[in-house]
Protein backbone atom coordinates (compact mmCIF):
# COMPACT_ATOMS: atom_id res chain seq x y z
CA UNK A 1 0.00 0.00 0.00
CA UNK A 2 1.01 3.39 -0.72
CA UNK A 3 0.55 5.60 2.58
CA UNK A 4 -0.81 8.68 -0.39
CA UNK A 5 -3.41 6.32 -1.61
CA UNK A 6 -5.45 6.00 1.32
CA UNK A 7 -5.73 9.79 0.88
CA UNK A 8 -6.53 9.91 -2.69
CA UNK A 9 -9.31 7.42 -2.35
CA UNK A 10 -10.63 9.02 0.66
CA UNK A 11 -10.22 12.54 -1.43
CA UNK A 12 -12.20 11.09 -4.56
CA UNK A 13 -14.54 8.87 -2.92
CA UNK A 14 -16.11 11.94 -1.01
CA UNK A 15 -16.28 14.21 -3.80
CA UNK A 16 -17.84 11.70 -6.11
CA UNK A 17 -20.49 10.95 -3.23
CA UNK A 18 -20.95 15.18 -3.07
CA UNK A 19 -20.05 14.92 0.49
CA UNK A 20 -19.30 18.98 2.17
CA UNK A 21 -17.21 18.69 4.77
CA UNK A 22 -16.29 21.02 7.26
CA UNK A 23 -13.44 21.04 9.98
CA UNK A 24 -12.60 22.72 12.91
CA UNK A 25 -9.73 23.72 15.71
CA UNK A 26 -7.39 22.08 13.35
CA UNK A 27 -4.53 24.03 15.47
CA UNK A 28 -5.40 21.11 17.66
CA UNK A 29 -3.90 18.46 15.57
CA UNK A 30 -0.51 17.23 17.14
CA UNK A 31 2.86 17.98 14.91
CA UNK A 32 5.92 15.59 14.74
CA UNK A 33 4.45 13.18 17.00
CA UNK A 34 3.02 9.81 16.90
CA UNK A 35 -0.75 10.22 17.29
CA UNK A 36 -3.91 7.35 18.28
CA UNK A 37 -6.55 8.36 17.12
CA UNK A 38 -9.72 8.13 18.56
CA UNK A 39 -13.79 9.00 17.23
CA UNK A 40 -16.96 8.03 17.36
CA UNK A 41 -18.24 5.16 14.60
CA UNK A 42 -21.61 5.41 12.61
CA UNK A 43 -21.03 5.41 8.80
CA UNK A 44 -18.59 3.36 6.50
CA UNK A 45 -17.52 6.57 5.26
CA UNK A 46 -16.03 7.60 8.97
CA UNK A 47 -12.69 6.70 8.08
CA UNK A 48 -12.31 8.09 5.26
CA UNK A 49 -14.05 11.42 6.29
CA UNK A 50 -11.13 11.74 9.40
CA UNK A 51 -8.32 11.05 6.52
CA UNK A 52 -9.37 14.09 4.37
CA UNK A 53 -10.11 16.23 8.22
CA UNK A 54 -6.27 15.20 8.90
CA UNK A 55 -4.68 15.20 5.58
CA UNK A 56 -2.96 12.32 6.73
CA UNK A 57 -3.27 8.40 6.15
CA UNK A 58 -4.64 6.45 9.43
CA UNK A 59 -4.02 2.74 9.92
CA UNK A 60 -7.17 1.92 11.37
CA UNK A 61 -7.77 -1.03 13.41
CA UNK A 62 -10.98 -2.95 11.48
CA UNK A 63 -13.66 -5.31 12.25
CA UNK A 64 -12.13 -9.19 11.80
CA UNK A 65 -14.81 -9.98 9.09
CA UNK A 66 -13.22 -7.04 7.03
CA UNK A 67 -10.51 -8.99 6.00
CA UNK A 68 -12.28 -11.85 5.25
CA UNK A 69 -14.70 -10.78 2.47
CA UNK A 70 -13.49 -10.94 -0.98
CA UNK A 71 -13.16 -7.54 -3.02
CA UNK A 72 -13.69 -5.33 0.80
CA UNK A 73 -10.76 -6.87 1.77
CA UNK A 74 -8.40 -5.77 -1.35
CA UNK A 75 -10.11 -2.29 -0.71
CA UNK A 76 -10.07 -2.45 3.20
CA UNK A 77 -6.58 -3.78 3.75
CA UNK A 78 -4.50 -3.22 -0.03
CA UNK A 79 -6.22 0.27 -0.74
CA UNK A 80 -6.95 1.92 2.60
CA UNK A 81 -4.04 0.32 5.30
CA UNK A 82 -6.36 -0.44 7.54
CA UNK A 83 -5.53 -3.45 9.56
CA UNK A 84 -8.55 -6.22 10.43
CA UNK A 85 -8.70 -7.59 14.04
CA UNK A 86 -7.87 -11.30 14.31
CA UNK A 87 -10.29 -14.03 15.60
CA UNK A 88 -11.29 -13.62 19.29
CA UNK A 89 -8.86 -15.54 21.19
CA UNK A 90 -5.73 -13.63 19.51
CA UNK A 91 -7.69 -10.56 18.81
CA UNK A 92 -6.21 -8.01 22.22
CA UNK A 93 -2.99 -9.53 21.31
CA UNK A 94 -2.81 -8.90 17.65
CA UNK A 95 -4.50 -5.20 17.77
CA UNK A 96 -1.54 -3.78 20.53
CA UNK A 97 1.40 -5.50 18.32
CA UNK A 98 0.18 -3.97 15.04
CA UNK A 99 -0.90 -0.82 16.34
CA UNK A 100 2.59 -0.21 18.61
CA UNK A 101 4.75 -0.93 15.60
CA UNK A 102 3.01 1.85 13.38
CA UNK A 103 3.14 4.34 15.79
CA UNK A 104 6.30 3.68 17.01
CA UNK A 105 7.46 4.65 13.36
CA UNK A 106 5.29 7.78 13.10
CA UNK A 107 1.96 6.21 11.88
CA UNK A 108 -1.47 7.40 12.65
CA UNK A 109 -3.53 4.95 14.10
CA UNK A 110 -6.95 5.07 14.32
CA UNK A 111 -9.62 3.33 16.37
CA UNK A 112 -13.13 3.48 17.40
CA UNK A 113 -14.29 2.63 20.97
CA UNK A 114 -17.51 2.67 20.67
CA UNK A 115 -16.81 -1.59 18.68
CA UNK A 116 -19.38 -2.65 16.25
CA UNK A 117 -23.10 -1.87 17.74
CA UNK A 118 -23.38 1.24 16.45
CA UNK A 119 -22.22 0.56 12.71
CA UNK A 120 -24.92 -1.89 12.95
CA UNK A 121 -27.72 -0.62 15.23
CA UNK A 122 -28.85 2.62 13.40
CA UNK A 123 -27.96 5.67 16.16
CA UNK A 124 -28.58 9.55 16.27
CA UNK A 125 -26.07 11.47 15.20
CA UNK A 126 -25.51 13.08 18.40
CA UNK A 127 -25.65 10.08 20.28
CA UNK A 128 -22.46 8.21 21.65
CA UNK A 129 -21.87 5.14 23.26
CA UNK A 130 -19.54 3.83 26.04
CA UNK A 131 -16.06 3.11 25.19
CA UNK A 132 -14.29 0.22 25.27
CA UNK A 133 -10.75 -0.03 27.00
CA UNK A 134 -8.36 -1.40 24.33
CA UNK A 135 -7.75 2.12 23.21
CA UNK A 136 -6.63 3.18 26.31
CA UNK A 137 -4.01 0.54 27.79
CA UNK A 138 -2.35 0.41 24.19
CA UNK A 139 -1.58 4.07 24.49
CA UNK A 140 -0.17 3.61 28.25
CA UNK A 141 2.08 0.64 27.32
CA UNK A 142 2.55 1.57 23.82
CA UNK A 143 6.34 2.89 25.12
CA UNK A 144 6.10 5.38 22.45
CA UNK A 145 7.87 8.62 23.08
CA UNK A 146 5.94 11.44 21.92
CA UNK A 147 2.43 10.46 21.52
CA UNK A 148 -0.50 12.02 21.58
CA UNK A 149 -4.43 10.39 22.24
CA UNK A 150 -6.71 12.77 19.41
CA UNK A 151 -10.21 12.51 20.08
CA UNK A 152 -12.48 13.87 17.12
CA UNK A 153 -16.18 13.97 16.73
CA UNK A 154 -17.28 13.26 13.44
CA UNK A 155 -20.95 15.23 13.58
CA UNK A 156 -23.33 14.17 10.89
CA UNK A 157 -25.51 17.79 9.92
CA UNK A 158 -27.42 16.03 6.83
CA UNK A 159 -27.08 12.29 6.01
CA UNK A 160 -29.19 9.80 3.46
CA UNK A 161 -30.20 6.35 5.70
CA UNK A 162 -30.50 2.90 3.41
CA UNK A 163 -30.55 -0.88 4.09
CA UNK A 164 -27.26 -1.88 3.23
CA UNK A 165 -27.56 -5.98 3.55
CA UNK A 166 -28.37 -8.63 5.53
CA UNK A 167 -26.46 -8.63 9.06
CA UNK A 168 -26.66 -12.56 8.59
CA UNK A 169 -24.15 -12.56 5.75
CA UNK A 170 -21.72 -11.09 7.91
CA UNK A 171 -21.97 -14.27 10.91
CA UNK A 172 -20.43 -16.30 7.75
CA UNK A 173 -17.65 -14.54 7.52
CA UNK A 174 -16.94 -13.97 11.64
CA UNK A 175 -19.73 -16.27 13.74
CA UNK A 176 -18.11 -15.01 16.89
CA UNK A 177 -19.82 -11.57 16.87
CA UNK A 178 -23.26 -12.32 18.23
CA UNK A 179 -24.35 -8.90 16.38
CA UNK A 180 -24.23 -10.64 13.38
CA UNK A 181 -26.57 -13.67 14.30
CA UNK A 182 -29.82 -11.37 14.31
CA UNK A 183 -32.60 -10.55 11.64
CA UNK A 184 -32.45 -7.15 10.20
CA UNK A 185 -29.95 -5.15 7.80
CA UNK A 186 -26.87 -3.38 7.70
CA UNK A 187 -27.65 0.25 7.87
CA UNK A 188 -25.54 2.50 5.24
CA UNK A 189 -25.21 5.80 6.73
CA UNK A 190 -24.05 8.21 3.61
CA UNK A 191 -23.06 12.05 4.55
CA UNK A 192 -24.37 14.44 3.24
CA UNK A 193 -23.11 17.44 5.04
CA UNK A 194 -20.57 16.71 8.11
CA UNK A 195 -18.52 18.53 10.35
CA UNK A 196 -15.06 17.50 12.12
CA UNK A 197 -14.29 18.49 15.15
CA UNK A 198 -10.86 18.25 16.46
CA UNK A 199 -10.41 17.82 20.58
CA UNK A 200 -7.87 18.63 22.46
CA UNK A 201 -4.91 16.05 22.46
CA UNK A 202 -4.32 13.76 25.65
CA UNK A 203 -0.25 13.62 25.56
CA UNK A 204 0.65 10.10 27.42
CA UNK A 205 3.95 11.50 29.20
CA UNK A 206 6.55 9.29 31.80
CA UNK A 207 4.35 9.83 34.49
CA UNK A 208 1.26 8.25 32.83
CA UNK A 209 3.59 5.30 32.70
CA UNK A 210 4.44 4.88 35.71
CA UNK A 211 0.90 5.16 37.08
CA UNK A 212 0.15 2.61 34.72
CA UNK A 213 0.89 -0.23 37.46
CA UNK A 214 -0.62 -2.28 40.17
CA UNK A 215 -3.56 -0.06 41.50
CA UNK A 216 -2.85 2.89 39.97
CA UNK A 217 -3.59 1.20 36.69
CA UNK A 218 -7.22 1.58 36.73
CA UNK A 219 -7.28 5.38 37.92
CA UNK A 220 -4.86 6.74 34.80
CA UNK A 221 -7.04 4.23 32.17
CA UNK A 222 -10.04 6.08 33.22
CA UNK A 223 -8.72 9.45 33.56
CA UNK A 224 -7.99 8.65 29.86
CA UNK A 225 -11.01 7.30 28.34
CA UNK A 226 -13.28 9.84 29.89
CA UNK A 227 -11.32 12.59 28.68
CA UNK A 228 -11.75 11.08 24.99
CA UNK A 229 -15.53 10.44 26.24
CA UNK A 230 -16.37 14.24 26.93
CA UNK A 231 -14.32 15.64 24.39
CA UNK A 232 -15.85 13.78 21.68
CA UNK A 233 -19.28 14.17 23.40
CA UNK A 234 -19.18 17.94 24.11
CA UNK A 235 -18.04 18.73 20.14
CA UNK A 236 -20.88 16.34 18.75
CA UNK A 237 -23.09 18.53 21.10
CA UNK A 238 -21.54 21.67 19.73
CA UNK A 239 -21.34 20.33 15.91
CA UNK A 240 -25.00 18.89 15.58
CA UNK A 241 -26.57 22.08 16.81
Amino acid sequence: MSLNSSLEISHWFLAGLSTQMFRYYEDRIPRDASVLVVSNHRSFMDALILMEALSSPIRFACHHYMGQVPIMREIVTGQLGCFPLEETQNRQQSFFMQSQRLLQSKQMVGVFPEGTEPMVKFTQPNCLGEFQRGFAHLALRANVKDLAVLPIAIASLEEMNTPGFPLRILSLFDPSEPLFNQSGWHPLVIYRRVAVLIGNPYWITPQHQKQYHGKQAKIVVTELMEHCHNEISNLLHQGCY
